[in-house]
């Protein structure tokens, strides 16, 4: 089992703790956390986008000239997709753009994501992360003295309404609680804070 340093909020280094290798110490799938991301970025997906048929754009009701003796190519509508205004083929419409993969797939990448930023020496381990009150300096400070100048997430073992609100301001922080992790946001951003109450807690749901 890998050993890695605890910090306080201040940067200073308080203990060590012990990581169970069967969550923080497993070979990374790299094309199974290929796999979630995809599924995570579609699943973001609203589907809202809508072109309009040649069913449903305004005029061409009327055929634009008479079928034979024009010269020209014959014609049923202005509005079809081969003229100026007209309709769109084979567009795009609502749709939901939603699946959903194996339960024990999503396992393994959380656990390959986890172990990722172990070897990356990405992951920072806090013994105690509280805030009091809404204040945004406080997180700030944190991150000056453990030196992370990238994007960071800060992961508390429960939802904290006051890191929450404290970090909400700052560019490229993002907080979670260990229940609303996923696969894109470990692996999207630079550091992975987490608290030490929240390393037990992952250790808890994923060491099964």
């Amino acid at each position: 089992m890998a050993n890695v340093p605890v910090y306080d909020m201040n940067g200073k280094q308080v203990s060590e703790t012990e990581l169970n290798d069967a969550v923080f110490g497993i070979t990374p799938n790299e094309a199974i956390m290929h796999a979630c991301v995809v599924n995570y970025l579609a699943n973001q997906r609203q589907g809202t986008q809508s072109t309009l048929t040649r069913t449903e754009v305004a005029g061409g009701g009327r055929k634009p000239y008479r079928q034979k003796g024009t010269g020209h190519a014959r014609q049923g509508s202005i509005r079809a997709p081969q003229w100026y205004h007209g309709g769109v083929a084979l567009g795009p419409k609502p749709r939901s753009y939603r699946y959903s993969l194996n339960k024990k797939v999503r396992r393994l990448a959380m656990l390959s994501a986890f172990s990722q930023k172990v070897l990356d020496q990405s992951l920072v381990v806090i013994d105690t992360l509280a805030v009091d009150g809404f204040k945004t300096k406080t997180i700030v400070n944190m991150l000056k003295a453990l030196e992370i100048n990238g994007k960071a997430l800060i992961v508390t073992q429960d939802a904290d309404k006051n890191v929450y609100k404290s970090a909400a301001n700052i560019p490229g922080v993002k907080t979670a609680a260990v229940n609303t992790l996923n696969v894109y946001d470990i692996l999207n951003y630079d550091a992975f804070i987490v608290s030490k109450g929240a390393v037990a807690k992952i250790e808890e749901v994923y060491a099964k």
